[in-house]
């Protein structure tokens, strides 16, 4: 991932951190070109320092966007509760 990449990213993970409630699939939707296993990749990552300083809503709130886009993309497992 380049440097240029990754800022894109980050750029991102703060539109959608700072988007009113409900307003995520549209600024999602808007840079879709970034929405790929990397960007899930580096909000997992911002989530964890996020829980390490404390701000456990906004690392609570990235992992909730992480899986949701790891399920679009068919990188969440499916867990079978029957046995």
């Amino acid at each position: 991932m380049t440097q240029q990449r990754e800022a894109l990213y980050f750029d991102l993970i703060d539109k959608l951190i700072s988007c009113p409630n409900g307003q995520e699939p549209g600024i999602l939707e808007q840079d879709a070109e970034l929405v790929d296993a990397g960007f899930v990749n580096t909000v997992v990552q911002v989530a964890t320092v996020f829980a390490h300083e404390g701000n456990e809503d906004g690392a609570k709130f990235l992992i909730h966007i992480a899986r949701e886009l790891s399920k679009e993309m068919g990188l969440y497992p499916e867990v079978s509760n029957k046995e």
